[in-house]
């Protein structure tokens, strides 16, 4: 194992038993690497403590990702020039992660990643008045109260797996581009109105019942899957959509997607449509998900796909009654001539 390190010079340290080196080398030029400053790499090691680990004071980036840490090295605190903290894939609890809400010295964070440690609340990381990047992924947190603390700065915020079961505390993100609430308990979909720049939405594997976009226009990616959704009304105003997510739902019908210009991929594979309609005014559709769902014919599908007719690439029917209709792959092949896959099969 490796752990590496961007600087001027070339530098060994040594590890002792900790199981193998980290190791510091040159990336790019002299100058280059002096605009990059010092990134230190101690992943994977399986480490209790740092106590053997020299942490250079001029560094910019420290990962600490996939060891046995539980506190924080009170070295860490002198780090001023520290922009970016992976304390990911650790042991961190609540206590253990406290003392960096008081550490102004690396008060000028702009990526703090907390993902998957034992954390059951989000941290007090209001003295990063600068933080772009926020990670509490995959631990234990019921509630997204003490997001108002947070910088409203953050472009990216991770809350993935964890116990959350209502959207609260996002009303001052009005830059926050990529929202990850995926794998939580959450029934309803509210408090987005001002994330007005927000580019992607990721809320897979909760309890939505109903779309609720909160009038959000900007918006390029959504994923809904794995949620209660009978519905595909409330994507109408989201005309910037590129890619839209909703496998796994009780969908029974195609509709509310006339509006959507820009959508290239369309995934509703498992869910109850019977038919394909509402995509047919749809003209830069190039992946289109229908799997796992109850479509009988293949009859009519050159006119409700007709707007993509020549960009459409990649089209998955499989395990509906249709995918057994003779000449299936052929038939799908004249329809779309720019077909490279047809379910699995691909075709060079």
């Amino acid at each position: 194992m490796e752990a590496r390190c961007h600087r001027d010079s070339d530098e060994t340290l040594d590890l002792g038993s900790g199981g193998g080196q980290a190791v510091m080398k040159v990336d790019g030029d002299e100058e280059e690497a002096e605009a990059q400053g010092r990134c230190l790499d101690i992943s994977s090691f399986q480490l209790h403590d740092l106590g053997e680990i020299d942490i250079p004071e001029d560094l910019v980036e420290l990962d600490l990702t996939a060891n046995r840490l539980s506190k924080l090295d009170p070295r860490i605190s002198r780090l001023s020039q520290l922009r970016k903290l992976s304390l990911r894939q650790n042991l961190f609890n609540d206590e253990g992660i406290d003392p960096i809400t008081q550490w102004n010295t690396i008060a000028g964070l702009l990526e703090l990643v907390l993902r998957d440690n034992k954390l059951t609340k989000i941290p007090d990381v209001s003295i990063f008045k600068s933080l772009l990047v926020f990670d509490v992924s995959f631990n234990e947190i019921s509630s997204l109260s003490g997001l108002s603390k947070v910088s409203s700065t953050l472009k990216e915020l991770y809350v993935s797996k964890n116990e959350v079961n209502k959207m609260e505390e996002l009303e001052h993100f009005r830059s926050l581009q990529i929202l990850e609430l995926g794998s939580n308990r959450l029934r309803v979909m509210e408090n987005m109105q001002t994330l007005t720049n927000l580019q992607e939405l990721w809320l897979g594997r909760n309890r939505i019942r109903m779309v609720n976009l909160c009038g959000l226009k900007c918006i390029k990616k959504i994923s809904l899957q794995s949620n209660r959704l009978t519905s595909m009304m409330g994507f109408q105003e989201c005309i910037a959509l590129e890619e839209l997510y909703l496998s796994h739902n009780g969908i029974q019908k195609m509709e509310g997607l006339s509006t959507l210009e820009n959508l290239r991929v369309l995934d509703i594979s498992s869910n109850k449509l019977s038919a394909i309609d509402g995509i047919e005014k749809l003209t830069r559709l190039e992946d289109l998900w229908l799997n796992d769902n109850q479509i009988a014919s293949l009859e009519g599908i050159d006119v409700s796909v007709s707007g993509s007719r020549e960009k459409l690439t990649t089209i998955y029917l499989e395990r509906n009654p249709c995918a057994s209709s003779p000449n299936y792959s052929n038939t799908l092949r004249q329809i779309f001539p720019n077909l490279q896959q047809i379910d699995s099969d691909i075709f060079m």
